[in-house]
């Protein structure tokens, strides 16, 4: 019998917490360990979580430095007729940016045009090269968007120029920052600022929108600059947090209806039907954020320049059809990456269990997209990953990082820094290049930060749980409830319940190797039908497991059906013949039953973990799975009372 690899992690909200905020706001209890462990704390968070326009937001000019200062040098440019250059950047983020100026400032009469970095000339961010050449060309303003920050000798070259220096970035700062006219950067705000988290494009729609609104033109201008930060900010992975999550939650309802050729073609070629657009409106943004991911991946940026920018609905489906090729050409290259490293980590062999990280090098793959790959095997392996990939030069590497809840990846570089080319990123993710020759001294490194890190328990991957839950509280009114919770992603992602010890009356391997199946719970009338995604090899799995699960609606045949996707099983801790029985001992509340078949006493707390007992034996099993149980001595005071507390209520003996 095989199962997943995993560790869970079940979430342990205060109990007292989740009652006050039930009473407060009517909340199912569900629900609101869900929130509070988003870290929602207070019920005027939750109402502004669940409603962020009920917040009063501070003005950016306050928030932000810089921006008055911004503001008047673009006026400035746009009255006097000067050349204004955007120097974008080649990722999701950048690319939506770009567009969002360009489009915004050419519809305030600005002469305006941009230029971005190529990934394989110039790498990424302005440099001196791109200055010149500005200069060269007459510009007066330059506008770096989603880069700027760190590169402190060409903006130093810029002003030696006598040009004007905007700086629009939100990556971390250097100790050290340009010498540019103005900067605008969510990290040089506070902390609980609620501008704090936005991505490049976020920076990039508040600077048009208050120049915009500086010079009085405001009628048709903001909505569609509102739907290129919602594809942008989707596409970069931004934090669902502070104005994120409020605009993000207002551009999702309006793409639907969109006016723009772009993305009316995307959805087009998306397959995103009308029916779709009524019912599944927060559905639409998370299809259309990776066909534009994957061109800054591995296409032209200038195709999502044009696509996003042109109103003539032709140019936009013939871009907009090259980006679903594109996009298709990016899934293939994925799968065919990841299946050559897997087969690497596997037949080589590398010992990642021993190092705690997971160093895998080939050639020939292409360094765009190995970051979504790293992903992927952090998801299979549950180790720190870092993945890279030869160069043209043969002498170099190039590569990108992802990490696990207990490793820091930008700190992991960090401390490998002498390696390394460039290097850069977070907790994380992150990027590096390093000579071939240093790869085997960098594996060591690696190994030696990972030992003071992690230990051999941390290499699974792991399992986020929300709340236990019975089945008779999985309901269409349930699935509202979260529905009414998104958008999903970083920083809000998706509920996760589990239910213990349930039995599975019907399995098969459906498709591409995924599971369907049927479970139920004891005592409990509903049957719950799931599906578990590329879980063919577990097949068949045991008659009783727990199931850690996403709770989704099912449209078929006009019918609309709640079922579940099974994202963690594990062999219950042990199997009951008996109803548990509830009883309060110092204040809390435990469940206890006994099996006569092999002489046990299971006493279960309100966090899931349960006490299991022999007859006759002075120590037992504490935990919330076989796998994980440590041994405890259950002649110890606390032990002993709990234990005799539960025999009483059950009527059993000493």
């Amino acid at each position: 019998m095989k199962l997943p690899r995993q560790r869970w992690e079940i979430a342990t909200p205060n109990p007292e917490q989740v009652k006050q905020l039930i009473e407060a706001t009517g909340l199912s209890p569900l629900i609101a360990k869900v929130i509070i462990n988003r870290g929602i704390d207070t019920v005027k968070s939750t109402q502004v979580y669940l409603d962020p326009e009920v917040e009063n937001l501070p003005s950016p000019l306050k928030e932000f430095p810089d921006l008055a200062t911004s503001i008047t040098l673009l006026q400035e440019a746009i009255t006097t007729g000067e050349k204004i250059a955007i120097c974008g950047d080649y990722d999701a983020d950048g690319m939506t940016s770009t567009a969002l100026l360009l489009r915004a400032f050419s519809q305030l009469g600005a002469d305006i045009y941009y230029e971005i970095p190529s990934r394989m000339k110039d790498g990424y961010g302005i440099n001196e090269r791109i200055v010149e050449a500005f200069a060269d060309q007459g510009v007066g303003v330059i506008l770096t968007v989603d880069n700027g920050i760190s590169a402190y000798q060409p903006i130093q070259r810029a002003i030696e120029l006598g040009l004007t220096v905007i700086i629009t970035d939100h990556h971390d700062l250097p100790e050290k920052l340009p010498p540019a006219d103005a900067i605008l950067n969510p990290k040089l705000l506070p902390e609980n600022s609620p501008y704090r988290g936005l991505a490049g494009v976020g920076v990039a729609y508040i600077l048009a929108v208050t120049t915009a609104q500086s010079l009085g033109i405001t009628q048709g201008f903001i909505d569609p600059l509102l739907e290129l930060f919602t594809l942008g900010t989707i596409a970069d992975l931004a934090p669902l947090i502070g104005v994120n999550r409020r605009w993000l939650k207002r551009g999702l309802r309006r793409l639907p209806k969109s006016q723009l050729a772009g993305v009316q073609a995307l959805m087009q070629v998306a397959g995103v039907s009308e029916e779709q657009k009524q019912l599944k409106p927060d559905d639409i943004g998370f299809r259309l954020g990776p066909r534009i991911n994957a061109i800054g991946r591995i296409g032209d940026p200038q195709m999502i320049i044009e696509l996003l920018t042109t109103d003539d609905p032709g140019i936009a489906l013939e871009r907009a059809m090259q980006c679903e090729q594109i996009n298709a050409k990016r899934k293939a290259m994925c799968e065919q990456i990841e299946l050559e490293a897997v087969h690497l980590v596997e037949n080589t062999p590398i010992p990642w269990k021993k190092d705690r990280v997971l160093v895998v090098v080939q050639s020939n793959w292409h360094h765009g997209v190995i970051g979504i790959v790293a992903s992927r095997l952090v998801e299979r392996y549950g180790v720190p990953v870092f993945i890279g990939t030869y160069e043209e030069n043969p002498s170099k590497i190039r590569g990108s990082a992802r990490g696990i809840k207990e490793f820091n990846i930008f700190e992991a570089l960090d401390f490998c820094g002498d390696l390394l080319g460039k290097y850069g990123g977070h907790k994380a993710a992150g990027g590096f290049s390093l000579l071939a020759k240093n790869l085997d001294h960098f594996k060591q490194r690696l190994s030696t930060f990972a030992h003071q890190y992690l230990e051999p328990h941390h290499l699974k991957p792991l399992v986020s749980i929300d709340a236990e839950a019975n089945f008779d509280q999985l309901t269409p009114l349930l699935h509202q409830s979260i529905d009414q919770l998104q958008p999903w992603g970083i920083g809000n992602e998706f509920p996760v319940f589990w239910t213990p010890n349930v039995q599975v009356l019907e399995q098969r391997i459906v498709g591409k190797n995924h599971l369907k199946l049927v479970f139920c719970q004891d005592n409990n009338e509903n049957q719950m039908k799931a599906v578990a995604w590329r879980w063919g090899e577990y097949f068949p799995l045991p008659k009783r497991v727990d199931i850690a699960y996403k709770l989704k609606e099912n449209n078929w045949n006009g019918e609309t059906n709640i079922e579940i996707e099974i994202i963690g099983i594990r062999l219950p801790l042990l199997e009951t013949n008996s109803k548990p029985v509830m009883f309060e001992y110092q204040g809390k509340k435990y469940w206890c039953n006994f099996s006569s078949i092999n002489n046990e006493l299971k006493i279960k707390n309100e966090q899931g973990k349960v006490l299991a007992v022999t007859k006759g034996q002075r120590k037992g099993l504490l935990g919330t799975n076989r796998e994980t149980a440590k041994e405890v001595d259950i002649t110890q005071p606390h032990y002993y009372q709990l234990i005799k507390a539960a025999m009483g209520i059950l009527g059993l003996s000493k």
